[in-house]
């Protein structure tokens, strides 16, 4: 399950977004959006969890959470409709 996460704290990194949802379950993947030429975080990224259940209970727990100074926004992505 591909999960949506907003509101990132500009400081936190790829590896801290892995520590926090592993609590949950597996994390196959962690991919924080940054600008292509300063290479700064743009807020959000999103987070791969193969098994739904254990990315469920991620969501679930993670949304809304003070993370870093900012309450997290999580969700499940949706895809971009053309």
């Amino acid at each position: 399950m591909k999960i949506f996460v907003g509101n990132l704290s500009f400081e936190v990194e790829d590896r801290d977004l892995t520590i926090l949802f592993s609590r949950f379950g597996k994390v196959s993947s962690v991919k924080i959006i940054r600008n292509l030429f300063s290479q700064t975080s743009k807020g959000y990224g999103f987070v791969d969890m193969p098994w739904i259940i254990e990315a469920q209970k991620a969501v679930d727990n993670l949304n809304k959470l003070e993370f870093r100074g900012n309450n997290l926004v999580v969700n499940e992505a949706k895809p971009i409709l053309d």
